[in-house]
């Protein structure tokens, strides 16, 4: 019989995951998030079902380092210690009890503003929100409420947008979500890591039809206050593959490069041209994750006018090349048919 510790175990070192999350747990979480979160990405973590953390790693963390009880009265223990800066993907500050998360901790603020500004996604599960409007993480952003909650997050956080009606709101690397199961939100972010292979398998599983992410999210009527920086954007990601210029992007929506400049910044807090080259690179990284093209025709795919120029911009974003993150996922790959040549009963 080979148990599960001995399985994780066995993933070599070398094998490093697509997507990793930190879960900071507050004392009374709710459960349900938390559990469709993490179930979404066991089934997605490895090729077969023996939840072995191989595509995908998440750790259980609280604030005091000690075991804590779940609203429903669960209790849980830490698998690490605090530490929010252990390279992931995501941060999850799991809500609940409102009692819990009105007044956190200031150092948990002067932390989480920290990881902000270094373009660390934070996830708010339930009322894991309040935490995040208390510093100040929400002012000017969207936020996705449970609508029991609604009146008292409008009159505690007034520049924040409250959302009663979408299972998540993704407003600028802050990710809201009020509750329920959260396999939605988990399936956009599998997605986009592992690839469409992957989060289709967990939906599969647990039960769940694929949604449309527009209808899940509302990002059909984008994120941003101003209608001519939506429409850009909306522009831009019909125009991945193309050649045109911020000209061309300022000429569709009706001003001039100067002036979309300006809004640009006071709405995303980067340049035009900064925000179309993510919305390029992250396309790019989806097509080497579920297709077998060659980097010349990725790159060429994606608005990127040579090889070189994409592999550049690429390792910017990235801290690796296209190359070396397709060749991480086929070690990954190789690693999961050799398990499954050894035949292991994934019941075990």
């Amino acid at each position: 019989m080979v148990r599960e510790s001995e399985e994780q175990s066995s993933v070599p070192a070398s094998i490093k995951p697509e997507l990793r999350v930190g879960f900071v747990l507050m004392n009374h979480f709710t459960l349900v998030p938390v559990a469709g979160l993490v179930d979404s990405l066991r089934f997605a973590a490895d090729k077969s079902f023996r939840s072995q953390q191989v595509f995908c790693q998440w750790d259980w963390m609280t604030l005091n380092d000690q075991p804590i009880v779940a609203s429903c009265g669960m209790p849980i223990s830490p698998t690490k210690p605090l530490n929010l800066w252990a390279q992931y993907d995501y941060i999850v500050i799991a809500g609940g009890l409102l009692g819990e998360t009105r007044n956190p901790p200031d150092w948990l603020l002067d932390a989480l503003r920290d990881v902000h500004a270094a373009n660390i996604p934070i996830i708010a599960l339930c009322s894991g929100s309040f935490v995040l409007g208390k510093a100040g993480l929400l002012d000017g952003r969207r936020c996705a409420l449970h609508f029991t909650l609604r009146e008292e997050f409008k009159e505690r956080f007034p520049l924040s947008t409250a959302v009663i009606d979408k299972n998540y709101v993704d407003d600028r690397g802050i990710i809201t979500c009020p509750g329920g199961t959260a396999i939605d939100l988990a399936a956009s972010l599998i997605r986009r890591h592992c690839g469409a292979v992957r989060a289709q398998k967990g939906l599969e599983y647990l039960l769940v039809e694929e949604r449309n992410e527009e209808e899940a999210t509302g990002s059909e009527g984008g994120v941003y206050q101003n209608d001519r920086v939506q429409r850009a954007i909306a522009f831009m990601r019909e125009n991945l593959g193309s050649s045109l210029t911020i000209q061309a992007v300022a000429s569709a929506v009706g001003t001039h490069p100067r002036q979309l400049h300006r809004e640009f910044v006071a709405n995303t807090q980067e340049p035009p041209a900064n925000y179309w080259r993510k919305l390029r690179l992250d396309h790019a990284r989806r097509l080497l994750v579920n297709t077998s093209q060659n980097i010349t025709t990725i790159a060429l795919a994606c608005g990127f006018s040579d090889a070189s120029h994409f592999i550049l911009w690429f390792r910017k974003q990235y801290g690796e090349t296209p190359y070396s993150f397709r060749k991480r996922r086929h070690e990954v790959e190789r690693f999961e048919w050799t398990n499954e040549r050894v035949g292991l009963d994934p019941e075990l």
